[in-house]
């Protein structure tokens, strides 16, 4: 059984973390990213500067926190072991856009919608993008529970997790342009698919 006050912090600091990043997203958003000070957004969101800095170490990170790497993750490892690395990663990278960009969380899209246009807009924070890539890169490989042994098979999970990922990166940047009209789940399958293919990631809807 999990334990239970570990599970309520946890929680905590998430909605804290969630709390923090709206304010600041709208405060870059409102006046600029080079505009606002972190001191800004700890004002606004109501807590200290030493609270702001202990859950987002850099400004930056206000921006490029997120959760979905977890989702996709865990989308993957219940995916069947026994399909192709690309239809596996490809098909969580496309149930993730749907669950972040579908009716239900309206509030949910228009965020990610800002931040990805504060990411294409801000040099600084191009350049951190990079790290981002990496760790959800590294995720992906995790939960796709390769033999670590077997340096080939590490080598093709990450050849597959990069090609995915920079198919993601085309059709968020797209979607980003479009200023969110277009379906992201359709962009991520076209981008997928002119990579692989139909035969492998399915066509797109």
């Amino acid at each position: 059984m999990p334990d239970e006050p570990s599970t309520l912090r946890a929680r905590r600091r998430a909605q804290t973390q969630r709390t923090i990043q709206a304010h600041a997203i709208r405060l870059f958003s409102e006046r600029g990213y080079d505009a606002t000070t972190m001191n800004d957004v700890a004002e606004a969101a109501g807590v200290s500067p030493m609270t702001l800095y202990r859950h987002f170490p850099t400004k930056e990170d206000l921006v490029l926190v997120d959760q979905h790497g977890k989702l996709i993750a865990e989308r993957i490892a219940a995916s069947p072991a026994g399909q192709p690395l690309a239809r596996r990663i490809g098909s969580a990278l496309v149930e993730a856009a749907a669950a972040l960009t579908g009716d239900d969380v309206a509030a949910d899209r228009r965020f990610l919608l800002i931040r990805l246009q504060l990411m294409i807009s801000t040099p600084a924070l191009r350049a951190k993008h990079l790290d981002n890539q990496y760790a959800l890169q590294r995720a992906i490989i995790d939960a796709l529970d390769g033999d670590a042994a077997d340096p080939d098979a590490v080598f093709q999970a990450q050849a597959a997790a990069s090609a995915c990922l920079a198919a993601l990166h085309t059709a968020l940047v797209r979607w980003a342009e479009d200023d969110g009209r277009s379906d992201l789940p359709r962009l991520v399958g076209k981008a997928l698919a002119a990579v692989f293919g139909d035969e492998v990631i399915g066509p797109a809807r």
